[in-house]
């Protein structure tokens, strides 16, 4: 238990971000009035020329055509996450457990030592030791710069330089494994125009120091640039670089709670062939409003570009967390959105080809262990099996229904557990289980399992324990989190969890399930990835809704009909 949690979210929390706040009710409406599509086009001869700039000097990692593309010309597509380092040195682990949840990547919050303890040159090599390490793309950036201009603590970009240059012997020989972020969210809210000439000076001074490593540009406006300067500037900034290796990165956070505000954002750059990527970006509501994480994922999926979820674990307020106390095995439903969910992580990303990921995969997993049946209905039965083994992961497994020489796919899970419904009563079925890589390898079938479905229908499970809390509330809202745990010996799914508020409150989004709701009486399902609770297991949901003055937590809970503990 920690004594105190440092704010690695600053520019999301504090009470100074109401003009920002307020830019959510404005939205990119101000943007596109002050830097319309045009404002960014290039004509096809400048364009050119920053490309064989880049393609001359070009590095390792590198821009492309408007795209960061490896030494080999791979597209590298950024799938990962932020990660508090410089307040939390002690938490190495953490590269390890992103990169195990299916992360290529992760963007390492540093310190130059202007407003917290610097972090110095055999620190930043043992960073990029552990990228390396565990096969992940490494961004080192500057967290001192946060909202200069507003935040009177902040530091320069011109600071920041020169703790990158003073750390060129580290950085050198790194250009395929590491992106140099200039500066964390370097402007304030405060005349963000002035954002643009200490940018192209900061790209300029580490240009003419020598670096080769593609530099990442954060926004002004705490970094989501809702007055539209980083948009209408971005090519001259870009062609200040000398090299073309230049990757613009907005934080999306509350300002950006429409798909319009977030798919005309992203497409402006995209069709200027202007490099950029999601750097940072939240789901959860907050006082200032409900960020759309949904578009955001979607969009940078259809467009090819990078996205970097904020943050692993350590934020002052947890609701940003996405691994509880840095715990893997405690994702929150933020969490499990980013990691799980559509779009997500484990479903999008694709390791480096600089660690070996361009070789094809034709190796099939391991068989997986002979099922066993763990709850059995007059419809339905869980069945439960040991792991496969691959070389270089399993994604997921195919549940098969065998008879009279044939199988039938009949259930698929992402674990080692899946619930088959749809069974007649009285009836013997024999089921076995392939396991599946991301290349499409199938495994050997397991050995088979016979079950008979009862006569009369036993329903499965029935011990459980719900927590509910609030994490946050504002003026007509609020964040909650229920974490459903299964207390019983046999897994539970498909499930549905039931309850109700008696104040009125009204669920208007829910991440980990989904909600109907009839007054107040409130029914949830499950996600795909949340669709089985193992025995002993949890699965959290969150959600936000509307409330009016009074607030009072549900009192009851029922998981598949069954009364749950609450705790």
């Amino acid at each position: 238990m920690r004594s105190a949690r440092r704010d690695t979210s600053a520019p999301k929390t504090l009470a100074a971000r109401l003009v920002a706040g307020l830019a959510a009710l404005i939205g990119l409406v101000v943007v596109g009035a002050l830097c319309p599509g045009a404002a960014v086009a290039q004509a096809p001869a400048d364009r050119a020329a920053g490309d064989r700039s880049a393609g001359v000097q070009a590095a390792g990692l590198h821009i492309s055509e408007g795209r960061l593309v490896e030494g080999n010309g791979n597209d590298f597509v950024m799938r990962g996450v932020n990660h508090a380092h410089t307040w939390y040195p002690g938490e190495t682990q953490s590269l390890a457990d992103v990169k195990a949840l299916g992360a290529n990547s992760v963007r390492v919050v540093l310190s130059d030592g202007y407003r917290w303890s610097e972090n110095g040159p055999e620190d930043v090599a043992a960073v990029i030791g552990q990228c390396k390490a565990n096969r992940l793309i490494c961004v080192l950036e500057v967290h001192d710069t946060t909202g200069y201009g507003e935040d009177a603590a902040a530091g320069t970009l011109d600071h920041a330089a020169d703790y990158w240059i003073g750390l060129k012997d580290v950085l050198a020989g790194q250009e395929d494994y590491v992106v140099v972020n200039i500066g964390n969210e370097p402007w304030g809210n405060t005349d963000p125009a002035g954002w643009t000439e200490p940018t192209v000076a900061a790209v300029k001074k580490l240009r003419a120091a020598g670096l080769q490593h593609t530099i990442m540009v954060d926004a002004p406006n705490w970094g989501q640039d809702w007055q539209g300067v980083m948009r209408a500037n971005a090519r001259s900034v870009y062609e200040a670089d000398p090299t073309g290796n230049l990757i613009f990165s907005i934080h999306m956070y509350s300002v950006f709670d429409t798909a319009q505000e977030i798919t005309d954002y992203l497409n402006a750059f995209a069709d200027a062939e202007l490099p950029i990527l999601i750097g940072e970006f939240g789901g959860p509501a907050d006082q200032y409003g409900d960020p759309d994480e949904d578009t955001m994922m979607a969009t940078a999926e259809r467009l090819g570009l990078g996205y970097l979820a904020w943050s692993w674990s350590g934020n002052t307020d947890p609701v940003l967390d996405l691994a509880l106390d840095f715990d893997p095995s405690r994702l929150s439903g933020w969490g499990e959105r980013i990691f799980h969910g559509a779009n997500g992580i484990a479903q999008t990303s694709k390791e480096a080809t600089v660690y070996g990921g361009d070789a094809p995969d034709t190796q099939a997993p391991t068989a997986p262990g002979t099922p066993t049946a763990t709850a059995v209905t007059d419809t339905s039965v869980t069945l439960g099996w040991t792991a496969a083994t691959d070389d270089t992961a399993v994604t997921g497994y195919d549940v098969v229904r065998v008879g009279d020489g044939t199988e039938t796919t009949v259930a698929s899970s992402a674990g080692t557990t899946a619930t088959v419904t749809g069974l007649t009563a009285a009836t013997r079925y024999t089921f076995a289980v392939r396991a599946r890589d991301a290349a499409g390898n199938r495994s050997a079938r397991s050995a088979a399992v016979e079950v008979t479905t009862d006569e009369d229908g036993g329903t499965p499970g029935g011990a459980c324990s719900v927590g509910y809390r609030v994490v946050g509330e504002w003026p007509g809202g609020f964040q909650g989190e229920i974490a459903v745990r299964n207390t019983g010996s046999a897994a539970v799914g498909p499930w549905t969890l039931a309850f109700a508020f008696a104040d009125g409150q009204t669920v208007t989004t829910m991440w980990g399930g989904t909600a109907t709701q009839n007054a107040g009486a409130v029914s949830v399902a499950p996600a795909p990835y949340t669709a089985t609770i193992p025995a002993g297991g949890t699965v959290t949901l969150g959600f936000t809704a509307h409330k009016g003055g009074t607030n009072s937590a549900p009192t009851a809970f029922t998981l598949n009909g069954a009364s749950c503990a609450t705790t």
